[in-house]
């Protein structure tokens, strides 16, 4: 196990110093996340006030657009120089790859969705501050359940030429419930008077959500990149 979680640490490590070098995803993911809350914010507030419900939808458009455009670039920087087949090729885990791929656009993505958060409660007075822990909850949950399953597409595609064509239209089929039961979730907690007992009850599908495709993908990992 901790061999394991060393080799885990290692790919995030690895993408994280590679990043660190130009963060041309980072750069990128953050100002399209930013371009779209602005543009729906001059579309959904007039006098002031933003349309009912619109900030909820905005939220996590903008996470599943940026989200999108991260995992799209997810393994582009192993298909250079034979590194995907050096990183395949090492005596270790293949399930412990997935997840320090994972882990890392994880990172990015929370730093993104810092941003667009503040964003969006600033543009669309979202009362984002009343019950803090419930939201962190839902975005960490719909977070992840988009991203593993976004990662495992990612990696199937790596081979492919017309992969970023291809990834949104296998990808939103799968994890529309995962922005439904978000952006219902985030709706609810944030009305004048949220009814708690929803937003449990969306956190909780969100959580078999992830536990069930999470498993799925560490499962089929290793095969999708043998073949």
């Amino acid at each position: 196990m901790t061999r394991f979680l060393q080799v885990v640490w290692l790919v995030v490590r690895k993408d994280l110093r590679v990043e660190s070098r130009n963060k041309e995803m980072l750069v990128t993911t953050l100002f399209f996340a930013v371009s779209c809350v602005m543009v729906f914010a001059f579309a959904f507030v007039r006098g002031g006030r933003a349309v009912d419900g619109a900030a909820a939808g905005v939220l996590w458009i903008a996470v599943a657009f940026a989200g999108t455009l991260a995992l799209g670039r997810a393994f582009e920087r192993e298909r250079y120089q034979d590194a995907l087949r050096g990183l395949l090729l090492a005596p270790v885990d293949r399930p412990a790859i997935y997840l320090g791929k994972l882990s890392g656009l994880l990172l990015l993505l929370a730093v993104v969705e810092l941003v667009v958060v503040l964003m969006v409660a600033l543009m669309f007075q979202a009362p984002l501050f009343e019950h803090p822990f419930r939201m962190l909850a839902l975005l960490a949950l719909g977070t992840l359940g988009f991203a593993s399953v976004g990662t495992l597409f990612s990696a199937m595609l790596v081979r492919t030429r017309s992969r970023a064509v291809l990834l949104p239209v296998l990808l939103y089929p799968v994890t529309i419930p995962v922005l439904i039961m978000g952006v219902s979730g985030t709706n609810v907690l944030w009305q004048p008077e949220p009814d708690l007992a929803m937003v449990q009850l969306w956190t909780s599908l969100l959580l078999f959500f992830d536990a069930v495709f999470l498993t799925l993908a560490l499962w089929t990992f290793e095969p999708v990149m043998t073949e």
